[in-house]
């Protein structure tokens, strides 16, 4: 029992660190941009542009202001955390494929806009553990299934139309790729281990 709570911990100690590293990173991209005037908005995803079709590797790394990078912070480490702790194997797929294919139907579909920021890749990973959560029922997926509700549950219906300056296209493209994974990637992490109550173990013995 007490290996196995190691292995959970230094588990979770190492999605934390992925998902702060890629903060940092966002972080330092907006500084340099600050610091240097890059003008990096530029470089976002412009829809149905074959010269901005780059932008949908860069669109999340770009954020308009501050305060636009100051709310994804959080989910990123939260929910990149939740990700990479409880579905591991699937994470290799869910990431990339979110973070291509959200930016590729805002590209195909979205409004005449440079859309950037990384909200559509924590869409696509909240609705991914989300309904995860609801498919497989074990009790990890739905510990953390309730705790994006707990965290994030008021920020579902921005996968809606909202305010100007919002780009809901890349939160409901995340949130539709996210839950395409989860039905296709439900069975690619094996349940948690049942856990045994020494009751158990003695009412074994006993019969035997």
């Amino acid at each position: 029992m007490t290996m196995k709570r190691d292995d959970d911990g230094r588990r979770l100690r190492s999605a934390f660190t992925l998902a702060l590293s890629f903060a940092v990173l966002l972080w330092a991209i907006e500084l340099a941009d600050w610091a240097l005037g890059l003008d990096l908005v530029r470089h976002g995803i412009y829809p149905r542009r074959l010269s901005a079709l780059d932008g949908i590797v860069w669109a999340p790394l770009i954020h308009g202001t501050w305060s636009h990078l100051f709310a994804n912070t959080g989910p990123i480490l939260v929910l990149g955390t939740a990700l990479l702790y409880g579905y591991p194997r699937s994470a290799k797929w869910v990431l990339p494929t979110v973070y291509i294919g959200s930016g590729l139907g805002v590209w195909l579909f979205a409004r005449a806009s440079h859309h950037i920021g990384a909200s559509g890749l924590t869409f696509g990973v909240m609705f991914f553990v989300l309904t995860i959560g609801i498919l497989r029922w074990d009790r990890l997926a739905i510990a953390l299934a309730m705790l994006v509700i707990f965290l994030y549950g008021g920020t579902l219906w921005g996968i809606l139309p909202s305010g100007r300056g919002v780009s809901f296209e890349s939160h409901l493209f995340g949130a539709l790729v996210g839950v395409a994974l989860a039905f296709a990637l439900k069975h690619h992490d094996p349940p948690p281990p049942e856990k045994r109550y020494s009751w158990e173990d003695e009412d074994q013995q006993e019969s035997t």
